[in-house]
């Protein structure tokens, strides 16, 4: 990793840049003043998701999901727990598939819910399924080896 990181902020989207030594002491938006880091996934939609997967130098783990999905639901608990636990080191966002169809077109998703990890703008690890938290947070890890 390089001396400065870019984040991109989960409430107003600005793009800040950050010291990687103070990526863990809970640092906030220039622009908005609120914390880059919230431990809960960011909901993205298709013009936010354009933002945060090419602006940002940290891994972003994005949850295509849908509200009528059952196992997408099941999941949600799990997939919370481990932005909680993961973050700063790794972004968690959703993307509700009936809302952002030009994304999930774009990335071809066919089945929910669908995790794909993006790292400099390109995918480097994609599952199909509900995961458990322990079993999402070993995969996030090993995706994004950290």
């Amino acid at each position: 990793m390089s001396d400065t990181l870019h984040i991109v902020c989960p409430h107003c989207d600005r793009t800040n840049r950050l010291p990687t030594a103070r990526l863990a002491e809970a640092p906030n938006c220039g622009a908005c003043h609120e914390a880059l880091f919230t431990g809960h996934p960011v909901a993205l939609d298709d013009a936010r998701f354009a933002r945060h997967v090419s602006k940002s130098d940290i891994p972003l783990v994005v949850d295509f999901w849908a509200p009528w999905c059952g196992p997408c639901r099941s999941m949600a608990p799990a997939f919370e727990q481990t932005a909680a636990a993961l973050e700063p080191a790794v972004r968690l966002a959703k993307i509700n598939t009936d809302e952002a169809q030009a994304v999930a077109g774009r990335y071809g998703i066919r089945s929910i819910p669908t995790l794909i990890v993006f790292r400099g703008g390109q995918e480097i690890a994609r599952q199909s399924g509900a995961m458990p938290a322990a079993a999402l947070g070993d995969w996030i890890k090993r995706a994004c080896q950290i």
